[in-house]
């Protein structure tokens, strides 16, 4: 509306401004007219003197006939001319005077001019239709006149004033130094605005804009907003219940199918297992895709910054992944810079689906090989850090002229190498958006047939609780690293050399075996080597393998394993001769504690942790952690059961929100895994219920919700729980949620790091 005002103010002085020129050559015509006016009389009176010379001249006989004619004709013409001039100017004043009645009269919206007295000297006819009927009202009318007749006659709102005080309202808005404009409603249903403006000499122009019709488009479009937002609120609400509707079923589709493919199967069934599993992980990635998308295109999507790991959400990612890595024989790998800190300022939520993202994407494309990803860093400034992270593959890659589009919506390169890979096409393109929401850029690099290369550079906020990994100088001196994978290799030799250690590379078990039974004769001149990490899967002599074979040679020199599948290997001879198996890919922080621990002054042989194998992998004396689960949905219960099935665990479940807070107060849980939609109290209600009870303030309450649109979490969270798993659950998180939060005194819970066991 006010660009329409101002517009409007604009087409009124350039009209204003028009007026002033036609009036000025009414004014200019008439000046000339005067002046010719006067050049007559001048020439009349020489014409007089003239006839009066030659009368004169005739009375002294000293004229000829022939000057008197001379004299007579002059006399003529200069009376033709003037008489001439004079109706020229009288007619160019007449066509100014016209032009500028016309221009007037042409005006959609009124137009008048009154004097310095307030008197009416021009108006339009669109100014003088409201006044149809009063003879009176023409050029010298009062001001003060045309508002009686405006008021009395009822010919306009009067905004709930008397016609008195409506009056000199009006009149005092001529005496203010700036006049305000104001809207006026007139009884016979146009709506105009009123503009007055003081012009020099004291006269106020005042321009009568009908807005009506604005008005009513104005209206139009209000109501156009209304429906188009009860549309997106009905959008919304379908998104909503549509994905709760479609996660719930999914919960028991995708957890019963992970449970399934943990028990004994012949190859057969596994085949359909993996394929209900994977197809369902399918449908649910594309719901969200979709749902993000939409919440990106609305506008809707936020970002809500908190403290976070990022080196840990990176192996969250890869651990979820490697299952299907593992199947194509592909080497999923993590190389985080060593002095790089990790905890940030971010939005985890988002932060991990980015990296899903682009390590699944990498998965994906790629049939064999490895994929890699790499995290550096410089400080941006103090307290702020500049990351870069990129995802490299072995996969298909992108032909040349494919790259540009590949962060489009629905951008899936479509021919016939990778028609077979399934997707939406919006993984990357909502990649790109939360990357830009978050102030960093994104880019690609790739060589149809030779992979890819997905990288992002952020800027990102130190976490106030950050801490570097300790910098104290470790007491190993010289570690032997045997691995099939030469860019395994590479990161280990660079992460143990910054830390001050001797390094020496092997290939495979039978090279490490050879080099440790050489370094122990003196041979070749190393010396004896303090620590051994070897990879467990390598060709011809593996992890497992190597240590048994150096124990039977006599060799005590600590043993680290790295495995990408821990779970596997307990019921293994050679476990008990380990120091510590880490699970692949490698956390740093897990290597460099390692290496504290075997620095430290009561490390001597067998003193460390053989025994970090055993946290990893065997259960610890203590009671069971009771836990309460709230879940209304039958097969939900059952999914949960049996996620959990086999943990030093007592497990409630409660079919509603009454009967969690029930069972609370006589079972005394140490953790409540709380559904939000329940019937008669859900799960909001129950946990606001819970608080208020004795106890209920302190224990862990976890929220299990199909929800999953923008702002569930936070009012999830707004409701007093403390952290929000969203379904279907998958095991690792629901297994690392329940490790989080496990009471003291209560068994160690084994967690197997493979999804698929």
């Amino acid at each position: 509306m006010s660009v329409r005002c101002f517009s409007g103010i604009r087409a009124f002085m350039t009209m204003f401004d028009k007026l002033t020129a036609e009036r000025r050559a009414r004014l200019t015509a008439e000046r000339q007219l005067e002046h010719r006016t006067r050049e007559l009389d001048a020439a009349l009176s020489q014409l007089q003197e003239a006839r009066n010379t030659l009368h004169r001249l005739r009375a002294a006989g000293t004229s000829t006939p022939l000057q008197e004619a001379q004299r007579v004709a002059e006399a003529q013409n200069l009376q033709v001319r003037a008489r001439e001039d004079a109706d020229s100017a009288h007619r160019t004043a007449i066509m100014a005077e016209r032009r500028l009645w016309d221009s007037i009269n042409t005006l959609r919206d009124g137009f008048a001019v009154f004097n310095g007295n307030h008197e009416l000297v021009i108006a339009n006819q669109a100014y003088l239709g409201v006044f149809t009927g009063y003879p009176e009202v023409q050029p010298g009318v009062p001001y003060r006149r045309l508002l009686e007749i405006l008021a009395f006659d009822n010919r306009v709102e009067l905004g709930g004033l008397g016609a008195e005080d409506w009056i000199a309202m009006m009149e005092g808005r001529w005496d203010a130094e700036r006049i305000e404009p104001i809207m006026l409603t007139f009884s016979r249903g146009d709506t105009a605005r009123i503009h007055d403006r003081r012009a020099r000499g004291g006269d106020i122009v005042s321009l009568v804009r009908d807005i009506t019709e604005a008005q009513r488009h104005a209206a139009d479009l209000e109501e156009a907003r209304r429906h188009a937002e009860a549309a997106n609120r009905a959008k919304s609400a379908f998104l909503a219940n549509m994905s709760h509707e479609i996660r719930t079923p999914m919960n028991g589709v995708v957890g019963m199918a992970e449970l399934l493919c943990d028990t004994q199967l012949s190859d057969e069934q596994r085949l359909y297992a993996d394929t209900i599993r994977s197809s369902g992980e399918a449908l649910l990635n594309i719901i969200n895709d979709v749902l993000d998308f939409s919440k990106i295109e609305a506008d809707k999507l936020t970002l809500h910054p908190e403290p976070f790991d990022l080196e840990r959400c990176i192996h969250e990612v890869l651990i979820l992944l490697q299952a299907g890595a593992r199947k194509r024989s592909i080497d999923l790998m993590m190389d985080y810079d060593l002095f790089l800190p990790t905890r940030f300022m971010a939005d985890p939520g988002r932060m991990r689906q980015v990296m899903t993202n682009l390590i699944g994407n990498a998965v994906k494309f790629t049939l064999s090989g490895h994929v890699l990803i790499r995290v550096v860093g410089i400080e941006a400034s103090e307290g702020q850090q500049q990351l870069n992270v990129t995802v490299e593959d072995t996969g298909i890659g992108i032909a040349p002229e494919n790259i540009d589009g590949v962060f489009g919506e629905f951008a899936q390169v479509d021919d016939q190498a990778n028609r077979k890979f399934e997707g939406t096409g919006l993984g990357l393109a909502i990649t790109r958006r939360l990357i830009e929401l978050m102030g960093g850029q994104i880019w690609v690099e790739s060589e149809l047939g030779k992979g890819s290369c997905f990288g992002f550079s952020l800027t990102l906020p130190l976490a106030e609780d950050a801490l570097h990994l300790n910098g104290n100088p470790i007491r190993l001196e010289h570690v032997l690293v045997a691995d099939d994978h030469l860019i395994n290799r590479t990161i280990l030799e660079r992460q143990l050399t910054a830390q001050g250690l001797t390094v020496t590379l092997c290939a495979s078990g039978a090279e490490a075996f050879d080099r440790i039974v050489a370094s122990e004769s003196g041979k070749n001149g190393e010396g004896p080597f303090d620590l051994l990490l070897t990879d467990h899967e390598m060709p011809g002599l593996d992890g497992l393998e190597l240590t048994v074979k150096l124990r039977e040679a006599g060799f005590d020199l600590p043993i680290i394993l790295f495995s990408s599948s821990p779970t596997v290997l307990r019921d293994h001879p050679a476990v008990p001769e380990l120091r510590a198996i880490l699970q692949k890919p490698l956390l740093r922080h897990d290597l460099v504690r390692q290496l504290h621990l075997l620095s430290a002054p009561n490390a001597g042989p067998g003193a460390a942790e053989p025994a970090a194998a055993a946290a990893a992998l065997l259960p610890g004396g203590g009671r069971h952690i009771r836990v309460l689960c709230a879940e209304d949905n039958r097969t939900n219960r059952l999914v949960f059961a049996k996620m959990v099935q086999g943990l030093a665990i007592d497990l409630r479940f409660s079919e509603d929100g009454i009967k969690a807070v029930e069972d609370f107060r006589d079972f005394h849980p140490d953790l409540i895994f709380m559904d939000i939609s329940m019937p008669e109290m859900d799960g909001r209600a129950a946990t606001r219920a819970i608080r208020q009870l004795p106890g209920g303030a302190q224990v862990p309450i976890i929220a299990l919700t199909a929800h999953a649109m923008s702002g569930d979490r936070e009012d999830i969270l707004a409701a007093g729980l403390d952290h929000v798993l969203t379904k279907p659950l998958k095991k690792p998180l629901l297994l690392e949620m329940i490790k989080r939060y496990l009471p003291d005194g209560a068994c160690s819970i084994d967690i197997p790091l493979d999804p698929t066991g």
